[in-house]
């Protein structure tokens, strides 16, 4: 096993303990039976990789969680959640599922509660179990609930800990689902005479295990369905009636049991005969009434055809979980990311390639898993021309699949010589909207055979994949140019002054381009310097554009001569002029460190700070104007401050101190308190303080732009 890393222990993989009796099997049975909980299952820390590996199931059949099988310790479900953050994860129910875990909800669309909670000591993660309750369930856990699960995962921990120290190797456990009973009619109901009276009936009933598989059927039913009894029995009915053989309706059969809630469909019998299918459900399976429906042609549903081929249900889990997890990626390197601990877990793999085509050679995205990154980065460049099977499987669009490296060696020779260390590997072409986008190799640490179903499901991702990787290709390379203009719009650096010393910080808006409007620049005159900091409207190109004109008009007019007030007038008009929709705020600062003066103009901008020599720190209440590009004939005056050595300016854009639902007097406020606080900090120091909160925040409305400029 392998621990969470934040300095705790882990179990390793000799932890799977034989304790003479089924440990997790009769743990996750008293944890169900305590809290009456309907289904659940026990996930043990896999060996040296941060997986988890669902070790037993109860009260459902494991195909319902084949999609979360294994599962990377970073996946946003709840089980790992729960290993992560060593704490319990609760959801309430349907709009709950959906709310916080859409890959879940995607899959299981049915109305259920769920708790998950680490298997773990103080210093040791061993797993995770969950547990389900039906749809009817209230929507919190009770606080008797919570202290039952948490007490029995504490006490199974316990277990597992003193069963590894004992060095008792687990063998694995049955899954625990109702045994079914597929026998005489009179045997399944208890007495003869009840099957007589069940035979009688003018209408159809059969029994189904969790497994879905008939344990009884009366005549009427066989009747109905078109097969015999003895043809119906110890079979699933999708599987041995063809008409029923769509997943819609083992659909309805999952749903029954998940959410423990009746429900029912209606089917074609062809060539013309509508059957209703009602489904009541309890822990040990269903019964099922089937009737002779209405008339519904009207309702355009066409029924599945007997030459369909058969659809498994499990598969279709995989991609859909799989699908919504990749819809997540955003860049490329999320996208190698979410390749790594959700589709590598999920089908095996244990080490991944992500190669790009780009030019008629193909490049490394990005790898996972192997222990010496130069054998994946040598193929970096490799032109299509050459014949190795990455590069086969794109040319041709075919997935190839190798079930041993002798199998890969006979095809490609030259493999010989770049041996990686894995016995297995499948290589899917990424192709989207018809062109070609990469290959994803997916290596196996031993020989893995690849039947035509796991084949059919790695080509549908292949797919998913190949649609993730080009609209992550295309955002990086929006992103890229976004970051090239930006930063060319930007100073590359400051200029030295004397008597001052500067520094600046630049944080994009996390809405958007990452691209916007904020401005700062700072321009050396003839024994005096100027300092402007301003915001344009909006976080895009446009905005981005007019910020370059307008610093770039500000610089003309500084180096011209032009006093403060005439450089903020002059910056107005030119606004005006260009004609376009867009406002900026803006303040321009004259300063003269020889005389310890600063003069500043001010246009709808917030207010700066000034720092003292001796700590006080003041909010410069300036005279000023509108917004530049508002009025043609505003003006702009100016205000005269004292700079003594050793006062600090803090000039800012409102990204610094504007977030929701807090008062701007407050955030300035603060702002001020930590200026205070700083003491003689260098000034890039100082910088990384006062910006740290927005740096550290997840989403930025705004962009942030920080001048600071100190006396010497």
């Amino acid at each position: 096993m392998v621990a969470v890393s934040d300095g705790r222990t882990s179990a390793p993989a000799s932890a799977r303990t034989r304790v003479g009796r089924p440990l997790l099997s009769l743990a996750l049975a008293s944890m169900m039976d305590e809290v009456h909980a309907h289904s659940g299952a026990v996930y043990l820390l896999a060996a040296e990789e941060p997986v988890l590996e669902m070790a037993v199931m109860a009260g459902l059949p494991r195909a319902f969680a084949a999609p979360w099988e294994r599962v990377g310790l970073s996946a946003p479900i709840p089980v790992a959640e729960a290993v992560r953050e060593r704490r319990l994860v609760w959801v309430g129910g349907e709009e709950d599922m959906a709310r916080h875990y859409p890959r879940i909800a995607v899959v299981l669309p049915y109305p259920f509660a769920l708790a998950a909670l680490p298997v773990a000591t103080a210093s040791t993660a061993y797993g995770a179990v969950f547990v389900t309750w039906p749809g009817s369930h209230p929507p919190q856990l009770s606080d008797r609930e919570r202290d039952h699960l948490t007490a029995a995962c504490d006490r199974l921990a316990l277990r597992l800990e003193r069963a590894l120290e004992q060095s008792r190797p687990l063998l694995p456990e049955p899954d625990l689902l109702a045994a079914p009973v597929v026998g005489g009619t009179a045997g399944t109901l208890g007495t003869v005479e009840a099957a007589r009276m069940v035979a009688r009936l003018p209408y159809g009933l059969c029994s189904l295990d969790l497994n879905g598989r008939v344990t009884f059927a009366n005549t009427a039913a066989a009747e109905l369905i078109g097969v015999p009894v003895s043809g119906l029995l110890g079979t699933q009915l999708w599987a041995s009636v063809p008409w029923l053989n769509d997943p819609v309706y083992e659909d309805r059969y999952r749903a029954a049991l998940i959410s423990q809630h009746t429900t029912s469909f209606v089917a074609l019998r062809p060539p013309g005969d509508w059957l209703s299918f009602r489904m009541y459900p309890n822990t040990t399976g269903l019964s099922v009434r089937v009737t002779r429906a209405r008339a519904v042609a009207e309702m355009n549903r066409a029924g599945p055809q007997p030459g369909d081929a058969p659809s498994r249900l499990v598969t279709i889990s995989q991609v859909l979980t799989l699908a919504g997890a990749l819809t997540e990626a955003v860049g490329v390197q999320d996208v190698v990311q979410l390749v790594a601990d959700e589709v590598a877990p999920a089908v095996g793999s244990q080490a991944l390639v992500v190669l790009g085509w780009r030019a008629g050679r193909l490049h490394v995205l990005g790898h996972r898993g192997y222990a010496d990154p130069h054998l994946v980065e040598r193929f970096d460049g490799l032109p299509m021309s050459e014949q190795t099977p990455g590069t086969h499987a794109l040319n041709t669009g075919v997935p190839a699949f190798f079930d041993s490296r002798e199998e890969l060696e006979r095809l490609y020779p030259s493999r010989h010589a770049t041996p990686d260390g894995f016995a297995a590997w499948a290589y899917l072409p990424l192709i989207a909207s018809g062109r070609p986008v990469g290959t994803c190799v997916l290596a196996y640490a031993d020989p893995h055979p690849f039947p035509a179903d796991e084949r059919a499901v790695l080509t549908s991702i292949g797919g998913l994949i190949a649609q993730a990787l080009e609209r992550a290709l295309l955002y990086d390379a929006k992103h890229q140019l976004a970051h090239g203009l930006q930063a060319a719009l930007l100073p590359h650096s400051l200029p030295r002054l004397p008597g001052i010393e500067a520094a600046s910080r630049y944080l994009p808006a996390t809405q958007g381009m990452d691209i916007g409007g904020d401005f700062y620049d700072l321009v050396p005159t003839q024994g005096v310097a100027a300092a402007v900091i301003g915001d344009v409207q909006g976080h895009n190109v446009t905005a981005a554009g007019l910020m370059g004109q307008i610093r770039t008009a500000v610089r003309a007019y500084t180096t011209v001569g032009q006093a403060p007030e005439e450089v903020m007038r002059s910056t107005n008009r030119l606004l005006i002029d260009l004609g376009v929709d867009l406002f900026a705020s803006c303040l321009y600062l004259r300063l003269d460190p020889a005389r310890g003066r600063a003069v500043m103009a001010r246009a709808g901008h917030p207010p700066p700070l000034l720092r003292r020599p001796d700590g006080k720190v003041r909010v410069l209440d300036l005279a000023g104007g509108p917004l530049l590009g508002i009025d043609g004939l505003a003006g702009y005056p100016t205000t005269e401050v004292d700079l003594a050595p050793g006062s600090v300016l803090v000039l800012y854009t409102d990204g610094l101190i504007e977030s929701p639902g807090v008062d701007i007097e407050d955030a300035l406020a603060e702002l001020g308190e930590r200026l205070g606080a700083a003491g003689q900090l260098p000034l890039d120091e100082l910088a990384d303080l006062l910006i740290r909160e927005g740096a550290n925040a997840q989403e930025r409305i705004d962009d942030v732009a920080l001048l600071l400029l100190r006396a010497r």
